[in-house]
């Protein structure tokens, strides 16, 4: 498991853009992390990375934001409001995984039972005035 300090936004948003050349279509990825940790500001970088221009806000409210443009496909979850992992059916989750979708997702706990194993699994916690990431593959 790897692990790294992060001093401000500008520094995770970075990482997240680091972390976009390292994943490929069709791999899931977990975002571990109390509310306002970063993990958003993460998924926006990496999104910047891809070459996406648009709005990234998380999508706590609809559960899944869907990013499909210039031949590539992303899909940011939040399942902090999801009441039953059954959910995940119902929004398409096989569909996103089956189609290649590289899939983030953040609070993977609440689908804990119905979401395939990660290819990585990210934890980020508060550490002093910034962050603490700390990462492990299904290699690892």
């Amino acid at each position: 498991m790897g692990e790294m300090y992060l001093e401000n936004a500008e520094q995770t948003e970075q990482f997240g853009r680091q972390l976009f050349t390292q994943l490929s279509p069709g791999e899931l990825v977990f975002l571990h992390g109390e509310l306002g940790v970063g993990k958003t500001t993460l998924v926006r970088g990496l999104l910047r990375e891809s070459g996406y221009q648009g709005t990234v806000k998380s999508p706590t409210y609809n559960l899944v934001e869907e990013y499909d443009f210039g031949g590539k496909k992303i899909c940011h979850f939040d399942l902090y409001r999801l009441k039953d992992p059954e959910e995940l059916e119902w929004l398409g989750m096989d569909d996103y995984i089956n189609e290649r979708y590289l899939c983030l997702i953040e609070w993977p706990e609440m689908g804990k039972g119905y979401l395939p194993a990660p290819d990585y699994q990210y934890f980020m916690s508060i550490s002093g005035s910034g962050r603490k990431i700390s990462y492990a593959t299904k290699k690892s």
